[in-house]
């Protein structure tokens, strides 16, 4: 008997779920709403546009935007198409995307208008073949929505199996130049299969996405999810503490994703405590633990968070700490989910004791397919066991709660962005009056951690913070600059010459 596999083409999936959801509400933002029909019609005339300017399985179709429906609408409808979606930045530089477009070979860029200046500034050297603004006719950039609304429907979409790429997010590399995760439709489906037996959801869910839709953790902590049940998404441009909080009471919101700093900026905002958040179900936080205080602060209000563990690598969901134990278990990650596992190994891969240092390593059908065009990164990245080596150290307890304690890569955390610092340092480093220079995150209330820079100078050299950011801002994100710098004789360093960051921190943290 012939018993086909099923479809796994997410966009598919979340067609299906429209149509059967026509009359819900689909998206709320900028004071509009509409629904699941609209949605539908909107994302199956884009494929039909995109079809029509070339398109075919496989092409890369690129989005620069702020958080916006016409992000979602594009990225399903490259998938319906099978083509493989490329989120970019909206906070980089021109020379930082100009190195991920041409890398992803991206045949179709959709570009917000007040963004299109950067893509103008390095337009000659792009790959892409199709330009579209994702708002009104601009310089060069038609407007995505009044040529899509020409098209007819796109009838069917193109199948996809488990393994197929549904997207590839990229992710600043510890040499500099970041990489493309490549994640499948296999990838996106179980780890939202993982989170709803983790979190539970149901169809009269609300989610509020006001974290970056670039980030995995904006785009697939409960955003996604929600196409796929036919739940309402009320969506701001950009995160604004007083707008969320106004929403959240306006639209009976009960589930939200973002960094600790932005449910600290909501509760230091006058309207904090008029507003009404008995909706809430729970926060979902990741990127950082979120403080005891801040714990206790919302408790008082009746709101509890869940927080997590995960990377771009891993869909993103690796470890789950629900609200029962965020106090007995404060500092944790939390456990693996259902059909997920994470272990810690030592430098020769071998699983460690119990509270035991070493490298977590996590393993699961959420995890990448690899790096795009990068074999040697992910044969570096994924071993022959499947276990995916995030780079980062921790250990579990007894009871098998994941604490992660640093990192290898010395990768800083700051306001939820991940900033490498090799990256940062070698654009530094061509200023004439340094030396040499290390970028170290150090605590800081606002943001986490603050990017810092550690720089030793030429001899009779002077520079100031606001010098080394105003000749780096061309060439580094904003979120990237250094926030503190601290000048040293030399850096410390061991006997092989390398930097000793760990002494850094303990220094200047004390």
């Amino acid at each position: 008997m012939h018993r086909p596999e099923p479809d796994m083409n997410l966009a598919a999936m979340i067609l299906r779920q429209a149509d059967l959801s026509r009359g819900r509400t689909a998206m709320v933002f900028e004071g509009e709403s509409y629904d699941y029909a609209e949605f539908a019609r909107r994302a199956r005339t884009r494929a039909a546009l995109f079809r029509e300017h070339g398109v075919c399985v496989g092409d890369r179709i690129g989005f620069l935007g702020f958080n916006q429906p016409a992000f979602l609408e594009t990225m399903v409808a490259a998938n319906a198409l099978g083509a493989v979606f490329v989120p970019l930045n909206f906070r980089l530089t021109g020379e930082e995307l100009a190195f991920i477009i041409g890398d992803a070979g991206i045949h179709t860029l959709v570009v917000e208008p007040e963004l299109a200046p950067i893509i103008d500034s390095v337009r000659e050297r792009l790959p892409c073949r199709a330009y579209f603004s994702s708002g009104e006719d601009g310089e060069g950039y038609p407007s995505l929505t009044s040529l899509a609304d020409q098209m007819a429907p796109l009838s069917e979409t193109v199948p996809a199996g488990v393994h197929d790429t549904l997207l590839i997010m990229y992710t600043s590399g510890t040499t500099g130049l970041p990489k493309g995760a490549m994640l499948t439709h296999g990838n996106f489906v179980w780890n939202n299969f993982n989170a709803s037996l983790a979190f539970g959801s149901t169809r009269d869910d609300v989610m509020m996405c006001t974290a970056p839709l670039f980030h995995i953790g904006g785009l697939n902590t409960g955003v996604v999810s929600s196409l796929q049940l036919g739940n309402p998404i009320v969506m701001t441009r950009h995160f604004d503490p007083g707008v969320t909080l106004e929403l959240i009471q306006k639209h009976r919101v009960t589930h939200m994703f973002g960094a600790p700093a932005m449910f600290l900026f909501m509760s230091q905002h006058p309207e904090f405590e008029a507003t009404d958040l008995s909706s809430i179900n729970f926060f979902m936080v990741g990127g950082a633990p979120v403080p005891e205080p801040l714990i206790h602060l919302y408790g008082s209000r009746g709101v509890r968070f869940c927080q997590g563990y995960g990377l771009t690598e891993t869909a993103p969901f690796s470890a789950f700490l629900g609200p029962d134990k965020a106090l007995s278990k404060i500092g944790s990650a939390g456990l693996p989910p259902v059909l997920s596992d994470v272990r810690i190994v030592d430098a020769d891969n071998h699983p460690v004791a119990a509270n035991e240092r070493g490298e977590i390593c996590l393993r699961g059908p959420n995890i990448m397919k690899g790096y795009w065009n990068r074999p040697e990164a992910t044969a570096e990245a994924i071993d022959s066991e499947g276990w995916f080596h995030s780079g980062d150290i921790g250990y579990l307890d007894e009871e098998g709660f994941l604490y992660i304690c640093d990192r290898v890569k010395d990768m800083v955390i700051s306001g939820g962005e991940n900033v490498y610092p090799a990256e940062v340092e070698s654009v530094l480093f061509a200023h004439e009056a340094i030396a040499e220079v290390a970028v170290i995150g150090l605590p800081d209330e606002k943001w986490g951690e603050a990017v810092t820079a550690v720089v030793a100078l030429h001899e009779g050299q002077t520079l100031t913070l606001e010098a080394l950011r105003d000749f780096a801002a061309d060439k580094l994100a904003k979120y990237k600059l250094p926030i503190q710098m601290h000048t040293v004789d030399a850096l410390p360093r061991n006997p092989a010459g390398k930097i000793l960051k760990f002494q850094l921190r303990e220094k200047l943290r004390a």
